[in-house]
């Protein structure tokens, strides 16, 4: 059993594993704006259920921060319990900085990290994150495709699960808020948008994706077989599976009323990402709770 799929119910997976991880993207990312950073060995380097609340201007906390080991070893524990192990050019505690949102209470840390032996590491925030994306957006693209690999997991386990109610989701969070949308509609004014009318077939899964879509107007439901895994309003997002890492469709969408969506292509993507690094995040955050969702709906 590999590394995705022995930490999945901990909400914590070795990037390192996937087939889509690139050190020397990851490298540049983290040297590009990092800080350096050395633990003894015995060191935690974060600990299981940290929030980094950032609610408390005048209180000094610690805020999530995403690792790149350069020299030893660190050791994931959740409940206890061993999970994974970090060499270096691994990435850890990514998934805590991603979903952070300023001023917020940050998702809790799903597990412990500690250094095995002595080692070294750059280290980015959330902030310093979005500064590092202008100048490797790629960086964006190839986390998401480790992500993607990893929600591919357990949509062929939700695939595998008996037909019920609970699989039919009222879950509708946008991606992007109003004004969010109305900046981006401004943005790629000589995008493509395109119009289906209810009951219309928006992608199959399985299918070859050259765009991915923003919901401008209208509702679109997204299936894994006939499992309704997320119904979608204005601000959603979906098929950037298929796009960033030129894979098949995981998922159908159909409109559920009458919509107009924005197309994207992978060149647009990768230049929205580099201007509009929070967008970049928003995006990955997205992505993130997907993750958290599915493993829900799989527990």
């Amino acid at each position: 059993m590999d590394h995705t799929q022995t930490s999945l119910s901990t909400g914590t997976f070795n990037s390192a594993a996937s087939r889509y991880y690139d050190p020397d993207v990851a490298r540049t990312f983290f040297e590009s704006g990092g800080r350096f950073e050395e633990f003894a060995a015995g060191a935690k380097v974060f600990s299981e259920g940290d929030t980094g609340d950032m609610r408390l201007p005048f209180v000094k906390v610690k805020r999530h921060r995403m690792y790149l080991l350069s020299e030893g070893e660190v050791a994931l524990t959740a409940k206890g319990k061993l999970i994974d192990t970090i060499r270096p050019r691994g990435v850890f505690g990514e998934m805590a900085v991603i979903s952070e949102l300023p001023g917020e209470v940050g998702v809790p840390r799903t597990a412990t990290a500690t250094a095995t032996i002595a080692s070294m590491a750059f280290s980015l925030d959330v902030k310093e994150t979005e500064t590092a994306l202008v100048r490797t957006p790629e960086f964006a693209l190839m986390l998401m495709s480790v992500m993607f690999e990893r929600l591919r997991f357990l949509a062929a386990r939700l695939a595998t699960r008996p037909d019920t109610a609970d699989h039919y989701s009222n879950k509708n969070d946008p991606v992007f808020d109003p004004t969010t949308l109305e900046n981006i509609r401004d943005k790629f004014k000589k995008s493509t948008v395109v119009r289906f009318s209810e009951g219309a077939k928006i992608m199959e899964e399985g299918g070859v994706g050259t765009s991915m879509y923003i919901v401008l107007d209208g509702k679109v439901s997204v299936a894994i077989g006939r499992k309704v895994v997320e119904k979608l309003g204005p601000g959603g997002v979906f098929g950037e599976m298929a796009l960033v890492d030129n894979s098949p469709r995981t998922a159908a969408a159909v409109a559920r009323e009458g919509c107009n969506l924005l197309a994207i292509d992978r060149a647009e993507l990768i230049e929205f990402v580099k201007s509009e690094p929070a967008m970049g995040m928003q995006m990955m955050r997205s992505v993130a709770a997907r993750i958290r969702y599915m493993n829900d709906l799989l527990a």
